[in-house]
Order: structure tokens, then sequence, then C-alpha cells
């Protein structure tokens, strides 16, 4: 080999030598670089984690938040001055006591509205606007089942409509129809008519008539002495049964003490059905009734069983100084009524 040959060889080697170690450095930093991306990713996902994940302490208190929120609910703690709706889901048969419940407010003029005011010479009628619907008795029934003694008489359309549903399953068990309303709704003045001439011992705003919710029946058969409503013979079916459909006497015999008023057969009031029968059960004139019901509030109602249907029935007592919140269940349908004397009465359908 020449001397030329030898020095282009080394010349090669050297320029292999150089190319050799500039390759592995670059490998190197690449490496570096690989390892610097995996430890930068591995960063990120561990903050991301602590950032979705509650600390231990975040944990307890929003634990904490949503028992007090539970609880608050389940004591019946919400308040509210919106009606209440119905909500589902809470089985059947709990008490309201064991419910959901809200406020619903009420002005002091409600206290004189609804099926179950008591007005006698004690407590006055206030006809209070949209208490009643009066509606003709003689435009409104077809006179098959009963009658009305005239054109004029009156009675609250809801009244009127279970008067009509008593007389026709009535009329269906026993084959008669000889049953009269001779007396419905009165006026102020017609009142006062009927007590400076002597036939009522009632001035004018405390006669319980003015409520529409109270009639007279008579018995006049075609072909025999006619007269006042007697619960006797196959007419016993009417006063046996009318609690069913809302009906009590409302001036019961043995009852005067309560009433202030001559007892009477013939003269039934309209309060609706699970007090009727409550009433009924328990032998209660309908002051009585509304004396009892001051002893039973949300926590500790009255129950009463109509047919399939369980009903739960409660007092509370108006503000005498304003508005009152009355407590009802918000899963529950019910209605609430003035007393017309100290507070409210609210009847709750469980079923």
């Amino acid at each position: 080999m020449t001397n030329g040959d030898k020095r282009r060889n080394r010349k090669r080697d050297k320029v292999s030598k150089r190319y050799k170690v500039r390759y592995d450095r670059l490998v190197a930093v690449v490496l570096v670089l690989v390892v610097l991306v995996v430890v930068l990713a591995s960063c990120c996902k561990s903050c991301s984690d602590k950032e979705k994940k509650p600390t231990s302490a975040s944990t307890t208190q929003a634990s904490n938040t949503d028992n007090t929120q539970q609880s608050s609910i389940i004591d019946g703690l919400i308040t509210s001055n919106e009606t209440s709706s119905l909500i589902t889901g809470t089985p059947d048969g709990q008490k309201p006591s064991e419910s959901l419940y809200t406020t619903e407010v009420h002005n002091a003029a409600d206290i004189n509205r609804g099926n179950l005011i008591l007005v006698n010479s004690d407590h006055e009628y206030k006809f209070p606007e949209d208490d009643i619907e009066l509606v003709s008795i003689y435009d409104t029934i077809d006179g098959v089942a009963f009658h009305v003694s005239d054109m004029v008489t009156k009675l609250d359309k809801e009244a009127l409509a279970q008067v009509q549903a008593l007389m026709q399953a009535f009329y269906e068990a026993e084959n008669n129809s000889d049953i009269y309303v001779i007396g419905g709704y009165r006026t102020l003045e017609e009142q006062n008519d009927k007590y400076y001439n002597g036939n009522s011992q009632f001035q004018g705003g405390y006669s319980d008539y003015h409520t529409g919710r109270s009639f007279d029946m008579a018995i006049v058969p075609k072909d025999s002495t006619s007269g006042y409503y007697s619960p006797t013979g196959v007419y016993s079916w009417i006063y046996e049964n009318a609690a069913d459909y809302g009906f009590v006497v409302r001036f019961p015999e043995g009852k005067e003490g309560s009433t202030s008023e001559r007892a009477r057969d013939y003269t039934y009031r309209y309060v609706g059905a699970p007090h009727a029968v409550y009433m009924k059960q328990n032998n209660y004139s309908l002051e009585e009734y509304i004396n009892e019901l001051k002893a039973h509030t949300k926590d500790e109602p009255i129950e009463v069983t109509v047919g399939n249907k369980l009903y739960q029935i409660y007092y509370a007592p108006a503000n005498p100084t304003g508005n009152t919140d009355v407590p009802v269940p918000a899963n529950k349908t019910y209605t609430v009524s003035g007393n017309n004397v100290d507070g409210f009465i609210v009847t709750v359908s469980m079923n």
C-alpha cells in the first residue's frame, strides 16, 4: 500500500468515527425527551384526578349538607307561600306528619269560607265572596227522583250535586220519589223577615241557611197526608245513608244544648263525607265536632274511612292578627275550610 493510500484510509476512519459520535449524542437527546414527555403526562393526569376527587374534608361536608337537607324534609320543615302541588312517590298510608309539608297562606277572611263553617247564634255568617255558588234547584234537577217545592229555592252547587246523588240512590233503593226540598238558601233580608215575623229565633246573619248548605225536606206522597220529613219506614234509608254523601242532621235530637235550636229531623247540612261519617259515628252535632277538631293537629289527625277511601283531618289555628300559614301535605290531595270561629280544618285524601 502506498503512502497516499494510507493517508486516505486514515482520513476516512477519522470521518467515520466523528459521525458515529454525533449519532450517539442524537439518540441520547431523543431518549431524554421521551422520558420528559412521560413524566409530564403522568403529572398532568395526577393533577386532573385531584381536581375531580374531593378531599376527605369536602366529602364530609357534602355528606353532612345532604343529611341536613334530608332531615329537614322528613321533619316537615319546608315552608313556602305557594299553594301545594301533588307529588307522587310517597307510599300510601303515610300520615301527613310523616310526609312532605308545605304551607298555604290564608288571609283572615278565609276563616269564614268552606263546607265546615259554623253558623249559629254565636257565630255570624259574613257572606264572603266566592264561598258558595248558588244554583236553582228547579232548574237543575229532572224531577224524577225527588222534587222541589218552588222555582226559586237555591243551594250551593256542590251541596246540590250531593243531594241529587243521595236522592237518586234512595229512589233506586226504595222506588220512591215522595221527597221534596222545601227550603234552602236565605238572604240576609229573608232571614230578618222571618225573625221579625216570629218565624225564626235567628236574626239575619245568624242562620245556617245562609251557607247554602242547609235545606229542609218534606214527604209529599200522592195518596196520603204530607208533612215534614221523618226517618220512618222506607224514608229511614235517607237518614241511614246520608253521611256517605256528606250530610248530617243539622239539629239532632238531644243536642239542643250545643246547637241552641230545637231538634228537628228534616233539616240537613252538607259538610262532606269524611266529616259526616265521623260525626255520625260519634253522635256529634256540628258544634261539638268543630270543638273536637281543635284537639287534632297535623301530628295527631283524625282518621276516617269512607268506603275504600282513607281520610285524615286536622285543625290549624288562625293567626288572630293577619295571614295564617296553614300546614298542608305536599304529596297528597287536600281541602282547607275555615270554621268561622278561630281556625282552619284540613282534610287529606290518603289514597
